[in-house]
């Protein structure tokens, strides 16, 4: 089963294939992707990583918390699932 991890405290200079590639050092990465904002296209200093395994997630987050990419010193945790529905619904559904 794929393990979805949260990666924050980003550097603005990290991209998609920076981050697929700290984390593929690890084992298989699913996707890799940088969080940008819809209107600048910045990124907005956080992003998300789907490893192959459960195993292979938790290695990640031993590994790669508290490390420095990019000249930041990143934040690895298991993903939240996101509520559903828009921002103000705290009902907390099961969609990403």
């Amino acid at each position: 089963m794929n393990k979805r991890l949260y990666v924050g405290n980003l550097s603005y200079d990290t991209t998609d294939e920076s981050l697929r590639e700290a984390f593929e050092a690890i084992g298989p990465v699913r996707d890799a992707t940088v969080m940008t904002d819809r209107y600048s296209g910045r990124s907005r200093g956080f992003g998300f990583v789907e490893m192959e395994t459960e195993d292979v997630a938790a290695e990640a987050i031993s590994q790669l918390n508290e490390t420095v990419l990019d000249g930041r010193t990143i934040r690895v945790a298991e993903a939240n699932p996101r509520p559903s529905g828009g921002r103000d619904d705290r009902s907390g559904g099961d969609r990403w």
